[in-house]
């Protein structure tokens, strides 16, 4: 059983808390404690404004989000822990040997399909992005 979830992008301001607050979102009253950090985070920034506003027409605010730099006492209280990316895995991999078995790409469901970054992008791309990461995260609803 997870009880503690770890969701790790670059900047932890758009994919990561995107799937941060949507997780927390669906999984209502549910005991699991989800969190979120970036391997390059820009730390003290909110929620990039597509991606909140994206969440915020799904019903859910993310205004409270601040960027938080990955650190090693987050991987190792952490039961799950959820990249957007290949290139995440190795990272977390190399970094910290508490993260091998318990780190998984959100696309893991959707054949370990990656979730690309939207930072600087239009509407659009933040559009698929959230498609995506909707679909990730009801595969892991599932097994959760």
């Amino acid at each position: 059983m997870f009880e503690r979830i770890l969701v790790v992008c670059v900047g932890n301001i758009c994919r990561s808390p995107t799937v941060e607050y949507l997780l927390r979102h669906r999984l209502g009253d549910r005991k699991i404690t989800v969190s979120s950090a970036g391997l390059g985070a820009l730390e003290g920034h909110p929620i990039d404004p597509t991606a909140g506003e994206l969440l915020a027409e799904h019903g859910i605010d993310a205004s409270a989000h601040r960027a938080r730099q990955l650190e090693d006492r987050h991987i190792i209280d952490a039961d799950l822990i959820l990249v957007m990316q290949r290139a995440h895995l190795a990272t977390l991999a190399k970094r910290s040997p508490h993260a091998v078995g318990r780190s998984f790409l959100l696309g893991k469901w959707q054949d370990d399909r990656e979730v690309p970054d939207p930072f600087r992008q239009q509407r659009p791309a933040f559009e698929h992005v959230y498609r995506l990461i909707d679909e990730g995260v009801d595969g892991w609803l599932r097994r959760l």
